[in-house]
């Protein structure tokens, strides 16, 4: 069990960090701005503690990533990709087939 959390400590720490960077925001200004002190995110992406279940929330809510989009490891950059199905939703149907069709020849 212990490599398993182990393994968990490390992803949750990578995840972290990387969401972090993609909103550009250095690790000690997202500390204070969840009303932590100053190295508290250091001290999680370093793999020296984990937050609390509330605090969990609070870098959740902070990056704009719901905790199952936090965990969800496949998925980059889940802010951005919220604000583009926000977009897609108010397209029109044509222009959403329109988009449609470029993303499937882009892929």
């Amino acid at each position: 069990m212990a490599v398993i959390a182990l393994d968990w400590e490390e992803k949750f720490a990578e995840r972290l960090a990387q969401l972090r960077i993609e909103k550009g925001v250095s690790a000690r200004d997202m500390s204070l701005s969840i009303g932590q002190s100053a190295g508290y995110i250091n001290n999680i992406e370093n793999k020296n503690n984990l937050p609390s279940m509330s605090a969990f929330f609070y870098i959740c809510e902070y990056l704009h990533v719901t905790p199952k989009e936090f965990f969800d490891l496949d998925t980059e950059n889940p802010e951005k990709l919220n604000q583009v199905i926000a977009d897609l939703k108010a397209l029109s149907p044509e222009r959403f087939a329109n988009i449609s069709a470029i993303i499937r020849d882009l892929k």
